[in-house]
């Protein structure tokens, strides 16, 4: 065996052990991020007029902190797990679990997590939320993208009237507050970043 052909083996060799890692890496990612999702969902703080859940943040901290990919992935699977009957979602099992929940009420809400996730991992992605101007418009165009598809599915099953009373409007002062805890969060782990590649 020649030289050359023993470090194209080695070189062969070691790339493929570095996929094989990046793999394992961004499995393992996926996963967390599916169980920040579930925690968050089952999370409920006491609020007014209802409780709050932590979900909404948590889906786009983790796109602008993992990327429009990683962050859409993380959902998608996060979606994926309840789908199979995992009792994933906020109030699961006892309203119900798999398809069956995710055709319900909240179905638009669900698939507004991938829209939000997206948005903010390409923001994330393009350098666009490092300003507090930026954060802002991820977290407020984010939570749109959310109540926007949720609002709109949830009124093709009980009326728009209906769906803005008990689907939207009990729900904006706790957005609220993520939205400015989401910023402040995302400007300190900007910070952080900057300070340890700097």
């Amino acid at each position: 065996m020649t030289t050359k052909s023993i470090l194209s083996a080695m070189t062969k060799a070691l790339s493929q052990e570095s996929r094989g890692a990046v793999m394992l890496r961004n499995a393992s990612v996926v996963l967390l991020g599916t169980v920040l999702l579930t925690l968050s969902a089952k999370l409920k703080v006491p609020f007014y007029p209802v409780p709050m859940t932590m979900q909404t943040l948590v889906v786009l901290l983790i796109a602008a902190t993992c990327g429009l990919r990683m962050g859409v992935a993380i959902v998608v699977a996060y979606l994926l797990e309840g789908a199979a009957g995992l009792p994933v979602f906020a109030d699961t099992p006892e309203r119900g679990i798999g398809l069956s929940y995710m055709m319900g009420p909240t179905g638009g809400y669900l698939l507004g997590f991938v829209a939000a996730a997206a948005f903010a991992g390409l923001m994330a992605d393009r350098g666009l939320a490092r300003s507090w101007v930026g954060l802002s418009v991820m977290m407020v165009g984010g939570h749109a993208l959310m109540f926007g598809l949720g609002y709109t599915y949830l009124g093709s099953m009980i009326g728009f009237e209906q769906a803005w009373t008990a689907g939207v409007v009990p729900f904006l002062p706790s957005t609220a507050v993520k939205i400015a805890l989401g910023v402040a969060l995302l400007a300190g782990y900007n910070r952080l970043s900057d300070r340890i590649a700097g």
